[in-house]
């Protein structure tokens, strides 16, 4: 910095800041702030964060992640004996001590606790005299208009009239300013190239742009810094695409804004003494000049954020978060202008080059979390609308023709930077409301058909085709989509969440995203039909085949249907869908379609059929089934199968699912091929098509799927992980999915299950599995990988050995379907399911068929397992009169080779190459004769009671 500058912004300091505050105070003002000190007006701490100060965050007792303490209210609360969180913080944002919507309990250290000597009960309200305040309200408005008027000034040669002077000096500065496009040795390069400078002083000049965001490199007449600036400029090219930002400035205007900055500190020092200060600030920041256009004062600072430099923007920062933020009502005021230009300032911060960090938009978690606010915003200004059409208005180039999002060739560092968008949705949604007016209804649900526009734009984006005879050349880009995924995973399901709150709301917005996924379907819809035959039972559906015809695995519309008919059937509202969707418009079958070819998709990668599409297609698959993306992808994916399997007829149902597996062939008697690529092929498909069909009967711990808990499914997901071997919280924690607060559930349940091995020398603690929960094992758990399954298989059946036990791993009995899926269990009686399992034991003990594998067979036990269990629950809850499911009579039912599944079962107990599964042919026998005992004892009892009855009415 020029000494010249210095000497002047000092000497105009000087000479106003200390008459400024005698002006204000009306006395001595150290001798008035000290009183002030003493009064009470530091109850809240509003400490406003630095780069890299460490943050606390209390897990018990924190609204949301994003409250936080500093480490002196920290120390000085309740929370540091709670469970909590340390971070880093990245600058901005400030202690939330004393804001009691931060808090479920604990929202005061003891330094800030009300009615405590030396604070006020109220609020911070510092007991000023009426001449004070009279003085603020004559000083503040000017003040803050200077500010303003300084801090947004574009000309670069002359001043506002009312600052010029009689006798203008000609001295200006060239001055370099920072952007995010160089690098340190980049703009230290350029400026001894164009100043003819020392190293040291070229350093010297970057690190000081770098930390104050703008610097005056060179001093003197306009025409030596025009060309400096040009020669920087020059230089600049040389090293990258984007030229340094230059300006030539005249010292006059340099220090005028400098000093106007200065003032801004100043006033944020007063702020913090009263709260009769903060609102005069505020009230005179949002006042609007009669009879002008311009937005109020402080409008107009959050307009020009993008074009400031840093340093302007941390004290215009600070001096919001030190008036506005520290009253309520003031908070609610700045946050209604904020989203009133909420589009446009996020518009200019994703075209901007600046960190988030000091970027205005980032304040919105300060507001959007605030539960109070929240719903204010919701219901006065529609921010969820606003929010999802500024995320729509900013991607309009990632759009193709069919109006589907394509990130072929995308900006990384825009789309981190429209992240913040998607992430603003998520701080909205963060605190469901307790209380629903028919405003806040109304205004939500334009929300949520706002936002499912978004993913109508995403339903069925970056469709792709399966490679034949070449590989794929190049790879397309995947990650951006799946990026968007992993963050809309959490806004998913609170959207979800939040219409689940109230009955009416859920079957409303049930019926808009029915309609929107309808909308997103008509393609399929008027595509040619075919028809599928087998076991006298037909289907009629349209011509597709996944390895041909385009597929999608962005299904976020189908899956939030998905979501929303397992939250009607938790509330117990399906019976009233009829009144807003009708059976006609419902159309099951075209709501499990898309669904399906995803999982067909899968299938169909695991065979090897689209090797030729290279490694894009294999990390979208692998995302789609893992932790991070898996409850909104891959799980929901199963819901909708299951919605499926409980609408439609049972033999229509697998008709369909055979036909997009593209099995029907395989499973046709008179099969026949030498082809053993095919035989490979067929063989991996059946094997992955019977662990859906699994999935579908067996997976039934989602809440309104089965009759579950949310604390029961976390249980059974932890049992799972220890079941493949001890774990350390650490990785159990990695393996669960997070909620929105970026909670597990896991403490709340961990030692029901576990019991904590302490490390001994070396290593680390691990939890093992109690011996009482391993009898919740299942084998074919739908969390499993591959690996996962297998190592857990060969752990217990290991185990089960050292025991003296049986290596049968039959599946534990499942908890009941909710009324809502009830029906799913009847896929495992109908005949076609009874074809598949007859199909897959007849060529197991063919000697001469090859379409079968020992991982097939094993499933088909498991439906198998599943089948009687049902059967012997049912018996064992209701006479058999009132049981209609009929498993074990359609399983000893003869088929077409005269053998039914009982006597297959015993012919493949002979079989050498079958050792490994004879523990669970046994145990399958076994079930076989209990459901026969259970059977006839329930006959025996009703025949029983018929002649108890006879005798009686003889008697009479």
């Amino acid at each position: 910095m020029d000494p010249d500058l210095e000497k002047q912004e000092e000497s105009v300091q000087m000479s106003i800041f200390t008459p400024l505050e005698w002006y204000l105070f009306g006395e001595d003002p150290d001798i008035c702030l000290e009183k002030l000190k003493h009064s009470g007006a530091f109850q809240l701490c509003g400490k406003v964060f630095k780069s890299g100060e460490t943050t606390y965050s209390c897990r018990d007792c924190a609204i949301d992640p994003t409250c936080v303490l500093c480490m002196d209210c920290f120390q000085n609360s309740v929370h540091k004996n709670h469970r909590y969180k340390m971070h880093t913080s990245t600058g901005g944002g400030f202690c939330d001590c004393g804001d009691i919507e931060a808090w479920k309990t604990g929202p005061f250290c003891v330094n800030h606790e009300p009615g405590r000597a030396g604070t006020i009960k109220e609020n911070s309200r510092c007991p000023l005299n009426e001449e004070v305040i009279a003085q603020a309200r004559k000083i503040f408005p000017s003040v803050i208009k200077y500010i303003v008027e300084m801090t947004i000034w574009e000309e670069e040669k002359e001043l506002p009239p009312e600052l010029q002077i009689r006798k203008k000096n000609e001295r200006y500065y060239c001055v370099l300013f920072n952007d995010e496009h160089h690098s340190y040795d980049h703009v230290i390069y350029s400026l001894q190239r164009a100043l003819d400078c020392e190293l040291t002083e070229a350093q010297l000049h970057t690190t000081a742009i770098d930390r104050e965001g703008r610097r005056a490199v060179k001093a003197g007449g306009y025409a030596a810094c025009q060309e400096a600036k040009e020669d920087i400029k020059s230089h600049s090219e040389n090293v990258s695409q984007h030229p340094l930002h230059v300006e030539v400035l005249h010292s006059e205007i340099m220090a005028h804004q400098k000093f106007a900055l200065r003032l801004g500190s100043w006033m944020n020092k007063i702020m913090s003494y009263s709260s009769d200060f903060r609102q005069i600030f505020c009230q005179a920041c949002l006042r609007e000049e009669p009879g002008s256009e311009n937005p109020c004062l402080i409008s107009r600072l959050m307009l020009w954020d993008a074009k400031l430099y840093k340093g302007a923007r941390k004290i215009i920062h600070e001096l919001i978060f030190s008036s506005f933020f520290m009253e309520m009502e003031y908070k609610k005021l700045f946050a209604m202008e904020f989203v009133k230009y909420y589009k446009q300032l996020q518009k200019e911060y994703i075209s901007d080059d600046h960190d988030r960090s000091i970027s205005i938009t980032a304040l919105s978690v300060q507001m959007f979390t605030v539960p109070t606010l929240a719903r204010h915003l919701i219901e006065e200004q529609n921010v969820i609308s606003v929010i999802t059409e500024t995320l729509l208005e900013v991607l309009p180039e990632y759009l193709d023709r069919n109006n589907k999002f394509n990130f072929q060739g995308y900006s990384q560092d825009k789309l981190g930077r429209v992240y913040a968008v998607i992430c603003d949705l998520k701080y909205i949604l963060i605190s469901k409301p307790t209380i629903w007016t028919e405003r806040l209804r109304m205004q939500f649900l334009e929300g949520f058909r706002s936002f499912l526009k978004i993913l109508t734009c995403m339903q069925g984006m970056e469709e792709i085709r399966r490679q034949v005879g070449q590989h794929i050349e190049v790879d397309p880009d995947w990650e951006a989509a799946i990026a968007i995924q992993m963050q809309l995973k959490n806004i998913l399901l609170m959207f979800q969440e939040w219409c689940a709150c109230d009955e009416e709301l859920l079957l409303v917005a049930y019926k808009e995203c029915h309609k929107a996924v309808m909308r997103c379907s008509t393609s399929f819809m008027s595509s040619s039909k075919t028809v599928v035959q087998f076991c006298g039972h037909s289907l009629e559906t349209k011509s597709y085949r996944v390895s041909e015809d385009l597929v999608s695995i962005h299904l976020p519309l189908s899956r939030t249907l998905a979501g929303l008919h397992v939250r009607l059937s938790r509330l117990g509202a399906i019976s009233r869908l009829h009144e807003f969707v009708s059976f006609e418009d419902f159309q099951v079958e075209v709501l499990v379609e898309y669904p399906l070819r995803c999982l067909v998709l899968v299938a169909q990668v695991v065979a090897e059929m689209w090797r030729r599409n290279g490694l894009s297609l294999i990390s979208q698959v692998f995302y789609y089934q893992d932790v991070k993306c898996r409850e909104e992808m891959y799980d929901k994916d199963i819901i909708m199968l299951q919605i499926g399997a409980s609408l439609m007829d049972p033999n229509k149902f697998l008709l369909l699912v055979l036909q997009r597996y593209e099995l029907a062939e395989a499973f046709n008697k008179t099969v026949s091929t030498k082809d053993q690529d095919l035989i490979k092929q067929y063989n991996t498909l059946i094997e992955e098509m019977l662990q859906v069909l699994i999935y579908i009967v067996g997976e039934r711990y989602v809440p309104g799927v089965g009759n579950v808990t949310k604390e029961e499914v976390t249980m059974r997901e932890i049992i799972h992980l220890l079941c493949i071997e001890p774990m350390p919280h650490s990785a159990i924690a990695k393996n669960l999915p997070e909620n929105e607060n970026n909670e597990t559930g896991l403490e709340n349940v961990i030692n029901k299950v576990a019991t904590f091995k302490k490390p001994g020398v070396s290593g680390h603690g691990v939890y093992e599995l109690k011996d009482e929960s391993l009898k919740d094992f299942n084998v074919y758990f739908y969390h499993y990988s591959k690996t996962q399954h297998s190592k857990a298989e060969h752990m217990q059946k290991k185990r089960r050995k050292q025991e003296n036990k049986d290596e049968a791993l039959p599946p534990p009995p499942p908890p009941e379907f909710c009324p809502a899926f009830s029906k799913v269990i009847n896929l495992l009686n109908c005949d076609i399911m009874m074809y598949i399992l007859r199909t897959v034991f007849e060529r197991a003990i063919d000697t001469d068929s090859n379409l079968w594998t020992e991982g097939m067979l094993q499933m088909a036990f498991h439906i198998l397992a599943l089948g009687l269990l049902e059967e012997k629950q049912q018996l064992q809850k209701a006479p058999e009169e009132e049981v209609t499911f009929d498993f074990y009579h359609k399983a000893s039912r003869l088929g077409s080779s005269a053998m039914n599944i009982h006597i297959l079962l015993e012919k493949l107990k002979g079989i050498p190459q079958l050792e490994g599964q004879k523990d669970m042919i046994t145990w399958l026998l076994q079930m076989f004769d209990t459901v026969k005992r259970l059977r006839e004892k329930s006959c025996l009892i009703v025949a029983t009671t018929s002649g108890l009855e006879s005798i009686k009415n003889d008697e009479v």
